[in-house]
Formats: C-alpha cells, sequence, structure tokens
C-alpha cells in the first residue's frame, strides 16, 4: 500500500511543488488548502478544505484523509504567510492574526494528527520554518517571531515523539521564489513614521531582489522529500545557497556585525 502525505497550503508554492513532487514518486497526496481549486481527478489525490485557523476544519480533512487512504504516514505544515514592515505600525490584530497562522495553526494541526501517529506507532511531521527562525533581518520582527517558536517548538517536540516511533522534522528555507514577496505577504508601513521611510524603501527593495533570485520551490519540495523517505533522526534541513551562507557568515562573523 502507497504511503500517504498531508499538506497544508497545496495551491501554490512549495505547498503545491511538494504534492506534484510526491505524487509523481507514487505517494497518496492530501492536498488541503483554504480555498480548494478544480484539479484534475487523480486516484492517488484528494484536494480538501483546510483552514489552521479552524480546528473543524482541520479535523474533517485528515478524517477525510485517512477514510480515503487508510492512513497518513507524514504531515507537512506548510501553510504561512509574513507580516512585513515596521513593528511601531503594526496593529495588534496584524500581530495575533501572524502567530495564529504560523504558530498556532501549525500546533492545531500537529496536535489533531498526534493521536494517529501514536496509534500506528509511525509518523512523519514535517514542519517548515525558515532561516528566519535562526537569524534575522530588518522588517520581518513578527514574522521572524513565529518562526524561532516553530523551531523551538518542533525541536522539542521531537524528543517528545520518538517515544510514540514518530519523527519530527524542520525545513529552513533561505529566499524561495514564491508568492511569500506578493500575494502571501501582508506589508504595513505607516509612512507618517517618517524616521523609518528612508530604511524602508531601500530594506524592501534590496528583499524583494532576493527574493526574485531565490531558489525555486522545487528545491524545498525535494528537501521535504529527503526528510520523509530518509529514515535518519536528522532534524534540520537547509535550503537554499543564501541560507547556509548567511548562517555561517553570521557564526563567524558575530552578531553585531551581521
Amino acid at each position: 500500500m502507497a504511503n500517504t502525505i498531508l499538506i497544508t497550503g497545496a495551491s501554490t508554492g512549495i505547498g503545491k511543488a511538494t504534492a506534484e513532487l510526491f505524487l509523481e514518486q507514487g505517494w497518496n497526496v492530501i492536498a488541503t488548502m483554504r480555498t480548494p481549486k478544480d484539479e484534475q481527478a487523480h486516484e492517488r489525490k484528494l484536494v480538501t478544505r483546510l483552514d489552521v485557523l479552524e480546528q473543524g476544519s482541520i479535523d474533517e480533512a485528515i478524517r477525510l484523509g485517512i477514510e480515503k487512504f487508510g492512513r497518513i504516514d507524514a504531515l507537512v505544515n506548510n501553510a504561512g504567510y509574513g507580516l512585513v514592515g515596521t513593528f511601531e505600525s503594526m496593529s495588534e490584530g496584524q500581530i495575533k492574526r501572524q502567530f495564529d497562522t504560523n504558530v498556532f495553526g501549525l500546533m492545531r494541526v500537529t496536535k489533531a494528527i498526534l493521536p494517529h501517529f501514536r496509534a500506528n506507532k509511525a509518523g512523519t511531521l514535517i514542519n517548515v520554518a525558515s532561516m528566519g527562525g535562526r537569524l534575522t533581518f530588518p522588517f520581518y520582527s513578527v514574522y521572524h517571531g513565529t518562526k524561532w517558536a516553530v523551531d523551538g517548538f518542533s525541536e522539542s517536540l521531537s524528543y517528545e515523539l520518538g517515544e510514540i516511533g514518530a519523527r519530527v522534522k524542520i525545513i529552513e528555507p533561505g529566499a524561495i521564489k514564491t508568492d511569500f514577496y506578493g500575494r502571501s505577504a501582508d506589508f504595513t508601513h505607516d509612512t507618517e513614521l517618517s524616521e523609518y521611510n528612508g530604511i524602508v524603501e531601500k530594506g524592501m527593495r534590496r528583499m524583494n531582489a532576493a527574493g526574485a533570485k531565490g531558489a525555486p520551490a522545487s528545491a524545498v519540495a525535494d528537501a521535504i522529500w529527503k526528510a520523509a523517505t530518509d529514515g535518519s533522526g536528522r532534524v534540520r534541513y537547509v535550503v537554499g545557497s543564501d541560507a547556509k551562507m548567511m548562517r555561517g557568515l553570521r557564526k563567524l562573523i558575530g552578531v553585531r556585525a551581521f
């Protein structure tokens, strides 16, 4: 019987590329998204709704996946977005939504799948974090807060889940050519806070340029494939030459110089 993977945020970018790769490799795929799209029917693919902010939709997607394929062997927590801009400009509502999606949403989906993994004494939990969970850049303060939270949560959880036969993997991409810098970004800056205007214009221009030169979403999908299938106890998978270079540079020259 083919293995089965459930992927959140599978409508575009990393999630879509991951769904396509696992389908090509013979896995069953539960591709979930907030607004399911009409896609070409495939006997090994289930497209269904899942909003990480709604517990009912999470439970239903898992139920439908198990009903169709018998079991779920791996979960990819990929859904998320970036709140970008000057922290002083951000509303409390924006900050709460960022954490609710990137952290608490990921935790909701994780908690919902664990009884299934525990019953099977097996399962792989793959959390898409970021190099932004290990180092930081301006204007991403709240986003970085969520990714540092995901990194710490995932590492700690890896010790716990070892007791039930499950593994935890953390994917740490650098800049990736997806809509993270467009549709999936929530940019906010109050231009009346004029002291920030110069650095915001310069900094965001450079960030967007870096994103345009980033690795393709397929590179992250390849790392997720390796995490799901290599059978190792490895926890972190860094993706992209920029992520590897930035981490090494920060360690070499120190935080202040970085």
